[in-house]
């Protein structure tokens, strides 16, 4: 069994590389709401009942979002091999559940801050396209 064969970012068969670039697009959208709006972000995105508008709060949601906008800078400059698009679309499935249960079981967040829902599925579609593309690329090489 031969290593997956991995591209630079450039490299990447352009469904991929647009795949990867939309990931990365959520993640720098909505990270950077959180980094640099965290307040806002608390009232928009958290129903009123778990609502804490303290300094801790925000900070907590503002380093949220410096480590989302982290990675989808990462996600800008790293190539991902279709392992790799296969193992992000794994790893996003969980948050399917914590998005289900933060929403319907626990209500903390409200309908905005189900943008995270709506990321994720997004985000999802790419990695499975992403995935798909790379497969085929590293396939032929």
């Amino acid at each position: 069994m031969t290593a997956p064969t991995t591209f630079p970012a450039t490299a990447l068969p352009s469904a991929a590389r647009i795949a990867q670039v939309l990931i990365a697009a959520i993640f720098l959208l909505l990270g950077g709401w959180a980094l640099l709006a965290p307040a806002n972000v608390i009232d928009l995105a958290i129903a009123q009942p778990f609502r804490d508008e303290g300094f801790l709060a925000r900070f907590a949601v503002a380093c949220f979002g410096a480590q989302a906008v982290l990675f989808g800078l990462m996600a800008l400059a790293v190539g991902w091999s279709a392992r790799g698009f296969l193992v992000f679309a794994l790893l996003l499935l969980p948050f399917f559940g914590f998005n289900y249960w933060f929403h319907y079981e626990v209500p903390v967040l409200t309908s905005i801050g189900m943008l995270d829902f709506a990321g994720n599925v997004v985000m999802l579609a790419c990695a499975l396209v992403g995935w798909r593309s790379a497969r085929i690329a590293e396939r032929r090489a």
